[in-house]
């Protein structure tokens, strides 16, 4: 993919999530909060007022929880027939980072 967010961008591609459990029970939309993405592509961060990049916390490949409210109705996009969300960093409320990173952390 050739396409590259902007600024603080963070383009996600949502998963999906079952509206039936495995005994056919339906489950309530509105008991959803948040919606899990893939990151697919971030920019490259944003400029403070001295000049100086605040660089993005989340990469490709991360998975995160958005909350529901923050998504809106304007934030859908279709790139090569495949359908993705556009958020701002600050707009993601959990990041789970990769196996191989969680190892380096001291804690």
């Amino acid at each position: 993919m050739n396409w590259k967010p902007i600024g603080d961008q963070v383009l996600l591609k949502v998963e999906k999530v079952s509206e039936k459990t495995k005994s056919g029970i339906i489950l309530v939309d509105r008991e959803m909060q948040f919606i899990k993405g893939e990151v697919i592509a971030t920019g490259d961060g944003l400029f403070t007022q001295t000049g100086h990049r605040i660089p993005m916390t989340v990469e490709p490949g991360d998975s995160v929880y958005v909350y529901k409210a923050n998504l809106g109705e304007n934030k859908d996009i279709t790139l090569n027939d495949t359908n993705y969300v556009i958020i701002r960093e600050s707009e993601i409320a959990v990041v789970n980072k990769p196996e191989k990173e969680q190892a380096e952390l001291p804690f």
